[in-house]
């Protein structure tokens, strides 16, 4: 592959999870020379970030903390409804929610329930980090968030209220969630990406029951309950609606103080099928 070749030698970092799993089918074998690397959406955060990673499936909150961000793509995680993999499982009535264990791997999950604590009931909780391989067993806190393949499967303990986040936001504003997108620095090698991306995206949909019947049974799901999470509570396009969503949702997350207010454009024009959207227009009211 040639030196000036924009996908030989880039990094590319996805999250390990059931729901990512669309995204990267058969990723090496279109972008090849491409380096993939798997890990929380946490860390791959922090890995774009430093520059050790040229392009990353990212939450959708870190996108807007860096003025220097751009989204690459039009696929994403995204939900219009139930999600599965994200719930807040509380051991008192949310208006009643003092301390908040965070999932460890959660950055745009932990910002979406406090925005539904602060708007909906005025709650702040104190919060405290909840490791990767603990439990809500291991915290005493009022409520406690899981993310991911593990919040799939319901705790060994009742609770008072369980929040699927997905539900609880489409409710209330009548928009998608956009949990995680493909996002790049402007100077980096990953803006070209865009087209390569959404490719890659559309082999994954087109397997999607393959996906389901191999990683189901690794979380204990049956390859129709993983099919169904895939399809049903899970959407893969970032199109205008998912949009309108993540601008309300950096509206209220900066009014908030959880990201700063950088004002700057997250989708900009390239040869990407994403249309050009700026973030910063105005942000949706239909809560």
């Amino acid at each position: 592959m040639s030196e000036t070749d924009p996908t030989d030698r880039v990094r590319i970092g996805a999250v390990r999870y059931l729901n990512s799993k669309p995204l990267i089918e058969g990723l090496p074998a279109t972008i090849p020379g491409a380096e993939l690397v798997l890990d929380v959406p946490s860390r791959l955060a922090d890995d774009l970030a430093a520059g050790k990673l040229d392009v990353a499936l990212i939450p959708s909150v870190e996108a807007f903390s860096d003025a220097n961000y751009v989204a690459v793509s039009d696929a994403c995680v995204a939900t219009r409804g139930p999600v599965l993999s994200v719930k807040l499982y509380s051991r008192v009535h949310p208006g009643q929610i003092r301390t908040l264990a965070l999932d460890e791997g959660s950055r745009t999950s932990a910002a979406l329930v406090k925005i539904l604590l602060e708007e909906r009931y005025g709650v702040t909780p104190q919060v405290e980090s909840l490791p990767l391989q603990a439990t809500t067993r291991d915290t005493s806190a009022d409520a406690v968030l899981l993310i991911g393949d593990r919040a799939i499967h319901p705790p060994e303990e009742s609770f008072h209220t369980v929040w699927d986040l997905g539900t609880e936001w489409s409710t209330w504003t009548g928009l998608p969630f956009v949990f995680a997108m493909w996002v790049a620095r402007r100077d980096r090698p990953g803006v070209e990406l865009g087209k390569p991306l959404g490719a890659v995206r559309d082999r994954g949909l087109d397997v999607i029951s393959d996906i389901a019947r191999r990683e189901g049974p690794q979380l204990g799901m049956s390859q129709p309950a993983a099919l169904e999470y895939l399809t049903k509570n899970l959407h893969f396009h970032l199109g205008s609606a998912e949009r309108n969503g993540l601008q309300l949702f950096r509206k209220l997350a900066t009014r908030l103080g959880l990201v700063p207010d950088l004002g700057h454009t997250l989708f900009a024009p390239s040869p990407s099928r994403i249309a050009s959207s700026p973030v910063t227009s105005a942000a949706a009211t239909s809560h």
